[in-house]
């Protein structure tokens, strides 16, 4: 992607010698002196990894804001997060729907609350900059949209189950349906359970779109909204759940922030896509397997998003914020020095990234949306 007034290396690759302070005692989450993400769990630990700083590439990566460091938020933690010196303490937002939802009233100014959290509602404009997301613009897509989804990495959607049998490593979409709608309770003689994870999610979302479901009815916590994704201990014997193929590389190759596969018995990930497999290797050095990442039906691209004025100098409406060539630059695909870079240099994202189990985007071209929906 190329934005126009880039600021020349406004973000910058190495160490920050000044420290980061803390929200709070309890949360030891940072609050941030430059920019905030908040969102999608599937890219939280690679977001985690580039703006905190990592060797997982082999050469040490820290992505930066003109020097300043980036505050990178959890989905899931405890229920209320403090993101900038002196801003209030607001609901955590947990999936990528949650953090552009947050993203939206970061601009508008709206109160703020999140699905299923108890901290009450409250103005938190100003504290959100960026919102972490696995799914894309889909309907909300628009020439004039004020919202910038840009692409930040390829991933697929395959699912975890615990128990089960040899025909459970490969349920074709069809069968998913079924036992998503409750038409199908076993696979192979053994008695199958789906599970989804919270509401906000955009693994949720996509996984049900994939295989054509409107109505989960055959999941009892289907309107949940704190069972959360990518985590393989909250499954029981029997049971099935939608999984980031990335996030299951992550974890496997030991560069995630908690390591949910190593700590639970029989549990595996299986393949909707006939022939191929979610990844190759053996771990700790998985690779994904681009055969299923390419998938039209359950591979997708991933975004961070942005208020498109702040990045796009030509973009303007009335009232519109002035733009901002540092946050432009964090978001800049051409840039080597972005968080949105896939170069596979040692010294840039897309090195970083490729261990935590994303490939390069099918497209680098950002997508213009609506603020709301």
């Amino acid at each position: 992607m190329k934005l126009k007034k880039i600021a020349a290396l406004g973000a910058a690759v190495g160490l920050v010698l000044s420290g980061i302070g803390l929200a709070s005692t309890a949360s030891a989450e940072p609050v941030s002196n430059s920019y905030v993400a908040v969102g999608s769990d599937t890219l939280q630990d690679a977001m985690n990894a580039l703006t905190n700083g990592t060797n997982a590439s082999g050469s040490y990566v820290r992505i930066l804001a003109d020097g300043q460091t980036i505050g990178n938020f959890d989905a899931f933690g405890s229920p209320a997060i403090q993101t900038k010196s002196g801003g209030p303490f607001f609901a955590r937002p947990n999936g990528s729907s949650a953090g552009r939802d947050a993203l939206r009233r970061s601009i508008d100014g709206a109160n703020w609350s999140a699905s299923g959290n108890t901290t009450p509602a409250r103005s938190i404009t100003g504290q959100v900059d960026i919102a972490r997301s696995s799914s894309g613009a889909g309907t909300n897509a628009n020439a004039e949209g004020r919202l910038l989804y840009v692409p930040f990495g390829r991933d697929a959607v395959a699912y975890a189950y615990k128990g089960g049998n040899a025909e459970w490593a490969n349920l074709t979409a069809a069968q998913l349906k079924g036992i998503y709608e409750g038409t199908i309770t076993s696979v192979g003689g053994a008695t199958i359970k789906p599970r989804l994870p919270q509401t906000s999610s955009g693994t949720r979302s996509f996984f049900l779109g994939a295989i054509g479901v409107t109505n989960p009815s055959g999941v009892a916590d289907a309107s949940n909204t704190t069972v959360p994704e990518n985590d393989a201990t909250i499954l029981g014997d029997g049971e099935i759940i939608p999984f980031s193929a990335a996030n299951w590389v992550a974890q496997a190759n030991n560069v995630a922030s908690v390591n949910t596969i190593a700590a639970s018995t029989g549990v595996s990930l299986g393949s909707p896509v006939s022939g191929a497999t979610p990844f190759t290797g053996t771990a700790p050095s998985l690779v994904p397997n681009a055969a299923f990442y390419s998938n039209t039906t359950f591979g997708r691209d991933t975004y961070l998003i942005v208020q498109r004025a702040r990045v796009q100098s030509s973009f303007t409406y009335s009232g519109a914020p002035s733009y901002d060539p540092v946050l432009a630059n964090l978001v800049n695909s051409a840039s080597i020095t972005s968080l949105t870079s896939f170069s596979l240099s040692p010294l840039a994202a897309g090195s970083v990234k490729r261990k935590f189990g994303f490939l390069a985007p099918s497209s680098t071209t950002p997508v213009a949306a609506y603020a709301q929906g």
